[in-house]
């Protein structure tokens, strides 16, 4: 017995349609919170942390369980639950950290290659704001929010409703939305791969959980702890001491924040070791992570059509190239 296919087009029309609404919602609550900034004359314009909270905790509090209510009317089956121990979180973790510094790496190298080829920098918005915020804000915005309500939309609910027409699918989607909503090509590589990684914790899981905190952790490090670091060596008064040619100065700049300096080199050795213990579980476990077809099987060829080739999905993708092209421009 096989599927058959108008059924299966229709209801990832229907998915992608309420992730393209709920994208339209996020953009509309954002911008209407920086209409209020630039109109409010006791709001702080150039303050970047009183920026980001007033743009990004209404999207958080009011279009994404919109877009989760939106989503929620497209049918779903339960993924199966199963533990997972410590030791095997702590696994997944290393390896996840590691396929995120990878693919970060040949995502700055293609945003590199098209800086050269355009003959400008392409700007790296997450980094200007990672430099400039608290760290206070960075945790509560990046640790606290970000990842509860991206695992509930790109994991749980976008896979429970795709799960039955196959795992594979289901954590191909995975990857690819979040992928597309990061809205940029230098973090669209590696939340691709994250997206697909905790996808298939999800899968074989069914507790998002687990890839709730493995989000937390990832972006404790990489904003968190990166704010920290960067602060603690004066990074903006090295660079300059650097460029200058001025040795005293850079010198001078050193002996002032070693601490620092030596605490940033720690951190770039466990970078390092976290990576190499990835690859190491990673090479270790690759056999056994296996995805499971659909239940029922479906004809050769048609599905991706079906579930790609449709008005919902391509209006969610082509909204969010759209912005990752206009992001690549400016």
């Amino acid at each position: 017995m096989e599927y058959e296919i108008k059924p299966i087009r229709h209801h990832f029309m229907k998915l992608g349609l309420m992730y393209f609404l709920g994208t339209l919602l996020i953009f509309g609550v954002q911008y209407a919170a920086a209409f209020l900034i630039v109109k409010l004359p006791f709001i702080g314009i150039y303050d970047t942390d009183i920026w980001l909270i007033v743009t990004m905790l209404p999207m958080y509090l009011i279009s994404m369980p919109l877009m989760m209510m939106l989503i929620r009317q497209v049918p779903s089956v339960p993924v199966e639950k199963h533990r997972m121990t410590f030791v095997q979180w702590l696994t997944a973790f290393f390896i996840c950290y590691a396929m995120m510094y990878l693919s970060n790496l040949i995502g700055l190298g293609l945003t590199f290659v098209i800086s050269i080829v355009k003959g400008s920098p392409v700007d790296n918005a997450l980094a200007d704001i990672v430099t400039d915020i608290n760290p206070w804000t960075a945790f509560f915005i990046m640790v606290l929010c970000a990842p509860v309500l991206e695992e509930l939309i790109f994991r749980k609910l976008l896979i429970d409703r795709t799960v039955k027409y196959g795992e594979k699918i289901a954590v191909l989607f995975s990857g690819i939305f979040f992928g597309l909503f990061h809205g940029n090509l230098n973090q669209f590589a590696y939340a691709f791969i994250l997206g697909v990684f905790w996808g298939f914790i999800y899968v074989k899981t069914g507790k998002i959980l687990y890839t709730i905190c493995m989000h937390m952790v990832v972006n404790f490090l990489g904003s968190v702890v990166s704010i920290f670091l960067i602060r603690s060596i004066a990074y903006e008064e090295l660079m300059y001491a650097s460029g200058s040619g001025d040795m005293e100065a850079l010198m001078n700049v050193v002996s002032t924040h070693l601490p620092g300096l030596m605490l940033f080199g720690l951190y770039g050795l466990t970078v390092v070791g976290f990576v190499i213990t990835g690859i190491v579980c990673l090479a270790v476990n690759y056999q056994k992570m296996k995805l499971l077809p659909a239940e029922i099987p479906i004809p050769k060829g048609k599905l991706f059509s079906a579930a790609f080739l449709n008005a919902g999905v391509i209006l969610f993708a082509a909204f969010w190239i759209i912005q990752i092209i206009l992001q690549l421009l400016q």
